[in-house]
């Protein structure tokens, strides 16, 4: 078993959780969300950790929304654009990743409206042939499967990726004795 020194003891400090009233649990999200977007589960996420009490989160929430501090709809907007421009993940990535910030399905629904299928495929496409450049293979059949698990990873649909990895592959100008003729259907 492991023994710790005297000097372990005396440099381990002991993690002090702070406690916050929904009064300054109020002034700090206030804080936050004038710095950053928040959602409406991240500020239920941090009262809960702060120990705010129960029957004061709800009314701390609602006069962050009412004061505009905090807008779902806003916040799933500006993340679909953000994941989708600068992250390039797919439909399915960020539906799950809203999903667990405890944004409705409705708002979920109306942000992914903004991506349409053209810039969906286009950016796709362009991943997928990056990943291509920089991907080690021995045969087409391992580059095609190292792509479309790429894809799937970035959150779009399986029928898109497969779509696109086709489409990089033919791009790529690969010997075509080298698979099968299904393989380029």
């Amino acid at each position: 078993m492991f023994r710790q020194t005297e000097n372990d003891m005396l440099s381990t400090k002991p993690k002090i959780k702070r406690t916050k009233t929904a009064k300054q649990a109020l002034e700090s999200l206030m804080r936050l969300c004038a710095r950053a977007e928040r959602s409406s589960g991240d500020a239920m996420r941090l009262m809960s950790n702060w120990e705010v009490p129960i029957e004061g989160r709800g009314p701390v929430l609602q006069q962050l929304i009412r004061e505009r501090y905090i807008d779902d709809e806003r916040y799933a907007e500006a993340f679909v654009r953000e994941k989708c421009n600068l992250s390039a993940w797919g439909e399915y990535k960020i539906r799950t990743s809203l999903r667990r910030k405890g944004i409705a399905d409705g708002i979920i629904n109306q942000a992914l409206l903004q991506l349409t299928p053209e810039q969906n495929k286009e950016r796709l496409t362009q991943r997928l042939q990056r990943k291509a450049k920089s991907t080690k293979y021995d045969t087409i059949y391992q580059l095609k499967t190292k792509l479309i698990r790429y894809g799937a990873s970035l959150g779009f649909s399986m029928d898109k990726v497969i779509e696109a990895t086709g489409e990089v592959i033919r791009e790529l100008n690969l010997d075509k004795e080298q698979c099968e003729e299904e393989f380029y259907l």
